[in-house]
């Protein structure tokens, strides 16, 4: 977590478009009222792959009610492997999600990967992290806990 650079002012999101597992189409104002964490990734991103079940822990110690991670894949051609690296890998607390075109990638400026972005329930970002974490160790789950609990 040390990596995790904290927004100077937290900002609004931008209500970007993306997709989940069916190609519908959701809007990040859709989770309003949730503390996000929106990660984005790609199955052939070696770093990627190493913090997915971590994140995964995560989710599960948490309702998604409060809380929701949305792993966002670039994954363009590649696409069908993502379902079956969620089964290979375990992966049941996360939702699938796609990044067509990267859009939202460009919209909120994010150029590696993996990158997470930590926003609170009024839909602000309050920081995020580029690189790798192992999300779910006590620094993460804090820094979760305090983002649910943000709202000024």
């Amino acid at each position: 977590m040390r990596l995790f650079e904290k927004a100077k002012t937290p900002k609004p999101l931008p209500d970007i478009a993306f997709q989940d597992a069916n190609d519908k189409p959701l809007r990040f104002a859709e989770f309003r009222g949730r503390a996000l964490l929106i990660n984005f990734w790609a199955t052939w991103c070696v770093p990627c792959v190493k913090e997915m079940p971590s994140l995964d822990r995560l989710q599960a110690m948490f309702p998604q009610d409060k809380f929701i991670i949305l792993p966002l894949s670039i994954d363009g051609p590649t696409k069908p492997k993502v379902a079956p690296f969620y089964k290979d890998k375990k992966l049941t607390n996360l939702g699938i999600y796609f990044d067509p075109g990267r859009k939202a990638m460009q919209g909120l400026g994010v150029t590696l990967l993996p990158t997470s972005i930590l926003v609170d329930p009024q839909g602000r970002e309050l920081g995020r992290l580029e690189g790798d974490a192992d999300w779910d160790m006590p620094e993460g789950v804090a820094l979760m806990k305090a983002a649910i609990a943000s709202q000024s």
